[in-house]
């Protein structure tokens, strides 16, 4: 599980190498489910590799 959690969190940084995304353009970029765009997001937080804000309702993720 440790393996496609670090995986799918290489799917989000390379979606996110072209710029911010909110999180259902991220979903849509990565074809994830959402426990495994969870997980990835929950990752890269951790190593403290994303910046999160919020624009009209809607969570934006980029990388730090």
């Amino acid at each position: 599980m440790i393996a496609k959690i670090g995986a799918n969190a290489g799917l989000v940084w390379g979606a996110l190498q072209n710029g911010a995304l909110d999180l259902k353009a991220l979903k849509k970029a990565t074809k994830l489910k959402n426990d495994e765009l969870a997980f990835a997001l929950g990752w890269l937080a951790r190593e403290n590799k994303l910046t999160f804000a919020e624009k009209e309702g809607e969570i934006i993720v980029s990388l730090a």
